[in-house]
Parts: C-alpha cells; structure tokens; sequence
C-alpha cells in the first residue's frame, strides 16, 4: 500500500512537472549566438561550405602525382578461339592458361600543357595449362609514357583559375550566409518581441478598460456622464478583452516560431530583452562599396562566370581540330625464369599521333564557336547590369541606416511622450474633464507609438547586419569578418 501511494505521488509529480515551462530570458546577442551555433540555416551553410572544401581539396589532388596499382591476380581463361588456317579455312582452337599480372604507375598531370605524364613498371606471367605446360615472364622494369593534346584546350590551367576563385567565393558565402542567419534571427527576436508588447499592450488596455468601465457607471448614476459613453466604454472593455486574447495566440505562435530557428525545448519560455543601446555609427557610402566589391562573394562570383564563359569559347574553339600525341619509351624482357626477365632488357618505345581535322561537317564546330562567344556576351552584358543593381541597392541601403538613427531617437521621444499622454488622460478623464473619444484617442496614439518603437529598432539592428553581410566588414570594431575555414569544415 506504501509503494502505491509513492508511485501515484510520483505520477502526480511528473504530470504538474511536464506542465511547467522554464523562464529563459534571452538578449538579441544571446539569440544571435544560438542562432549561429544551433540554427538548422547555419548547419545548411555549414555543409555547403565542407562541399566547396572537398571540391577544391579535390582540384588541388589533381595537380599531385598519383601513384597506383592495377593487377589481375590471377586470371584464368579455358575456351574456345577461332584460327585461321593457311587455306583460308577457320578451325578452333583451345585456351587454357593462368595469368598473372601486376603494375605500378605514377601518374602526374602537367597543368601547364595540359598533357599528362606516367611513369610504370609492370610484370606479366603467363602460363600454359595444357599439354607442355609451359611458361613465361614479361617485365617492363621501367617505362615512360606521354599523353599531350597539342590544339585541345587546356583543362587543367584553367581550373586553376577557375577552382581558387569557385572556393574564395565559397567561403564568402558561408560568412554571407552566417550574416543572414543573424537577420533572421533578429527578425524572429523582434517579431517575439513586438508580440509580447502588444500582449502587455492589451492587458494594460484591459485593465484600464474594466476601471474606467467602473467609474463610468457611477458617473452615470450621478447623471455626469451620457448612457452613450458608458455603453463606449463597455464596448471598449469587451473588444480589450478580446484583444488580450489574441495577443496571447499571437504570442504563443512567435515564440514556438523563434524556439524552433533556435533549437530549443518547447518547455522553454523565452522572455526577450528590449536592447538597451545601439551602435551609432554613420557610415560612407564609398568605403562600404569598395568593402563590399573586395569581399563579397559577389565580386568572386563574377570573376568565376567570366572564366567559365571565356573557358567554354575556348573549349569550343579546341574544338575544330584535334592533334594528340602518344609517346612511350621504356625497356622490356621476356624469359622462362623471373630473374632471367630482368637481363638482356630491350627496347620498348612507342610514338603515335593522331590527328582529327573536319573536313566537312556544314559549319558545326564554327556554330558552336559562335554559340559560345554570345554567350560569354551575354554573361557580360548580365553582369554589367547585375553591377549596377548590387551598388544601387548599396546606396540605398547605407541610406536607410544613416537615416534610422534618427528615425529611432524620434520613435523613442515620441514613445515617452505618448505613454505620459495616456496617463494625464486617464486622470484627466476621471476628472471629468475629456471624452471618451479623446481618451481613445490617446491609448491609440500610445499603443501605435510603442509599437513603432519597437519597429524602428528592429531596422535599426536589420540594416546594421545587412551592412555586415554585403561588406564582410564589422564597421563598429573596423575589421574584416573571417573564419578558421579550416578548423570549421571538421567539425
């Protein structure tokens, strides 16, 4: 009996537990922070940034050599193989034999010709299954080989132009991408924020509504007041009422919204704090221009479509023709005996070049070129304008920062004075000596003014880290964003 009554006390415990929501106060750097550590936007960026890593760890292992070995250990082949007889006839012959081969190369590409040179040396036994049972070793101790397109485009030079700048505008996307994911979180820290002014708004309104509701009755009694204001402000408390409870949903759906970006538990109560200060800063509008054209992926990605496009024509014009060469030199042996194969080595030495002209192909590879060369005129003539929008939307952007500075001090003042307002209207009406529709009038004004508050302070802190995103440049500590790339692509 003492066990039941300890199990339903523990239930009991467990229940009002799981009903109780831990208070956590949260200040816009702090959700910053968690935002950047624990938000599912900055793994995306994480993981885009380890993909452009191992892309361009990838390109630099392709200028390396590359040492490898390839075998058949064994192979063994019993069939049937057509032979031509002195007469002209065919008549089948069997197969049986064991084979075993085996080779090391070292494969290095030559990124200045585009060509490609190997350095081998390999080993071949064959034996005879059948009758004699008979056998041989081939070496190739050593041996030398040179693959070079002569006329073809170069691949490898200019991946080395195209793949650095591929990786830096990586990289600066992740820091971009870093930079919006504060954005978004100041976004969801101010829309929590504003939603819980507007639920203390209207809970303040309702308070006010029910008393001032109250004093209207008795001032209705003693005839100072008409039927048609207490009837007002009876309305005025419902839709206070009503409010209160919108608010409240409103409120519960920002902060679900802001614990989900964040990762948190949903028994965490997030209580935002209005910030207390802001940077003040005046910024340039050329020195955040010149910033922004040095370190935004931007820049990087306009240097990367400009070499793929001059690539693409080059490639089209390697094109038209095709010379390739094939040069092998090297030393072999063959003997019964595997010491024996490594004696009396002989020449081994192969040169072809093959050549692929069109002779009459109506104009294709020609059409080809010309397809090319608009479109690299078409990836310029998008860039040019793509500039011209990137510095307007600059110069608006430093604009609107400049601005709101005073955009905030004046919503500040004004937030003060409409709170003060509301008060002396308060008392004001208890007096007697004002209307209703005056006194709603100043709640209006006091309810927008703080919500206007709250609005300009959120601009404020969105243009500051827009700023920081399109610049890659912390102007209020004059340095320029970076990261440990290095250190990040392992975690």
């Amino acid at each position: 009996m003492c066990m039941r009554k300890i199990i339903i006390s523990a239930l009991i415990v467990a229940t009002f537990s799981a009903g109780v929501q831990a208070q956590r106060q949260l200040s816009l750097q702090e959700t910053i922070a968690l935002a950047r550590m624990q938000s599912v936007d900055a793994a995306v960026a994480l993981n885009e940034l380890k993909t452009a890593y191992w892309e361009y760890r990838t390109h630099l292992a392709d200028m390396l050599p590359e040492v490898s070995f390839t075998g058949k250990l064994p192979s063994y082949n019993k069939s049937y193989s057509s032979y031509q007889l002195d007469d002209g006839s065919y008549t089948f012959v069997p197969n049986n034999y064991l084979g075993l081969s085996g080779e090391f190369s070292v494969d290095q590409n030559i990124w200045l010709t585009g060509g490609k040179l190997s350095l081998t040396s390999s080993l071949d036994y064959l034996k005879q299954l059948s009758t004699g049972g008979s056998h041989q070793f081939m070496s190739v101790p050593v041996g030398l080989t040179l693959t070079q397109p002569i006329f073809n485009v170069n691949n490898m030079k200019w991946k080395r132009k195209i793949e650095p700048a591929r990786y830096a505008e990586a990289k600066a996307s992740y820091i971009e991408s870093t930079e919006k994911v504060t954005m978004k979180a100041i976004t969801y820290f101010f829309d929590l924020l504003l939603a819980k002014e507007n639920l203390n708004i209207a809970r303040q309104n309702l308070t006010n509504a029910d008393r001032l509701y109250e004093v209207a009755g008795a001032k209705r009694e003693m005839g100072q007041i008409s039927e048609n204001e207490v009837l007002q402000l009876k309305l005025a408390a419902l839709k206070a009422k009503a409010s209160v409870t919108e608010m409240q949903s409103n409120l519960n759906a920002k902060m679900f919204q802001l614990r989900s970006f964040l990762g948190l538990s949903e028994q965490e109560n997030v209580e935002p704090d209005v910030p207390a200060a802001v940077p003040l800063l005046q910024v340039d509008y050329q020195t955040v221009l010149s910033k922004a054209h040095e370190n935004n992926s931007f820049a990087q990605n306009i240097r990367r479509r400009q070499l793929e496009s001059d690539y693409d024509v080059a490639s089209a014009k390697g094109s038209l023709r095709s010379i390739d060469l094939f040069a092998s030199v090297g030393f072999t042996g063959e003997d019964k005996n595997l010491n024996s194969t490594y004696r009396n080595l002989m020449n081994n030495q192969i040169v072809e070049v093959g050549v692929k002209v069109p002779i009459l192909d109506w104009g294709k590879r020609r059409g080809k070129v010309k397809v090319a060369e608009s479109n690299r005129e078409v990836v310029a003539s998008k860039i040019k304008q793509e500039q011209m929008d990137f510095n307007q939307d600059i110069f608006l952007l430093v604009e609107q920062f400049n601005n709101q500075a005073m955009q905030l001090n004046i919503a500040t003042e004004a937030d003060t004075i409409a709170q003060q307002r509301y008060k002396t209207s308060i008392e004001t009406f208890m007096m007697g000596k004002i209307n209703t529709l005056d006194l709603n009038d100043a709640q209006t004004n006091k309810d927008d003014a703080k919500q206007k508050h709250i609005s300009e302070l959120y601009k404020y802190w969105y243009y500051f880290y827009q700023i920081r995103s399109l610049t890659l440049y912390d102007f209020q500590k004059n340095t320029t964003l970076d990261a440990e790339f290095d250190e990040i692509v392992k975690k």
